[in-house]
């Protein structure tokens, strides 16, 4: 029995779960948004929290707490500079979970963690990816054209 027993052991040694904590905490600051499994995300929530609540603090211990934890300095820079002065006037609750169906190999069910207040930032990402996309065919489209001209160009020299 696991009674008082409080938190997520994820099927990992302690080792590998702090590690793995750690990673998912630095992207989800990096990144705004990660898909994960429902336990990771549930697991990593507390930390992110706290991580941000130390980022509203701004002094330099808490920057040097939050330093001790996560992966890179870019990381730490923007908690500090971005994502802590999004939430100046709210005591908690920075992360949404939203479920999003189940892994393939598995059936683990997965989610997105996400700060709050970052859709705009994740708009803005999806909408240059998809021009990038659009562009890149348009040109991918371009050369096949050009490629298709050319091998007709050949193709009636030969006959």
């Amino acid at each position: 029995m696991r009674h008082r027993n409080a938190g997520y052991k994820l099927g990992r040694n302690t080792s590998h779960r702090r590690a793995l904590l750690r990673n998912l905490v630095t992207s989800i600051i990096l990144e705004d948004r990660v898909e994960t499994t429902i336990a990771k995300a549930k697991a990593a929530r507390p930390h992110v929290e706290k991580l941000i609540t130390l980022g509203k603090k701004g002094d330099l211990h808490a920057r040097r707490q939050a330093l001790s934890y996560l992966q890179t300095r870019d990381a730490v820079t923007r908690l500090f500079d971005t994502v802590a002065p999004r939430y100046g006037d709210r005591n908690g609750g920075y992360l949404r979970i939203v479920r999003r169906g189940f892994q393939k190999g598995d059936g683990a069910e997965k989610a997105f963690i996400e700060l709050l207040g970052a859709e705009a930032i994740l708009d803005e990402k999806r909408q240059k990816r998809a021009e990038a996309r659009t562009k890149r065919r348009e040109e991918l489209q371009k050369a096949m054209a050009e490629e298709q001209q050319a091998a007709g160009g050949e193709g009636n020299e030969q006959a």
